[in-house]
């Protein structure tokens, strides 16, 4: 029986490695999604900014 128990137990950790390498793969991967995401945010916040002129800009502008 120990050896049955050993095994047991070399499986049970096989899984929780599997599990704990799954999970940073996902959260890799979410992270990168983020990043792409908020790359894209700041791309159209500078096209935006480009066609409409900097709002600081404006701001000195009228401030004068």
């Amino acid at each position: 029986m120990p050896n049955q128990k050993n095994n047991t137990k070399s499986v049970a950790e096989g899984i929780k490695e599997t599990a704990g390498a799954a999970f940073h793969t996902i959260h890799s991967a979410l992270e990168t999604t983020e990043n792409v995401a908020m790359n894209a945010v700041d791309a159209t916040k500078n096209a935006v900014n480009n066609l409409t002129g900097n709002e600081n800009d404006r701001n000195n502008r009228n401030n004068r």
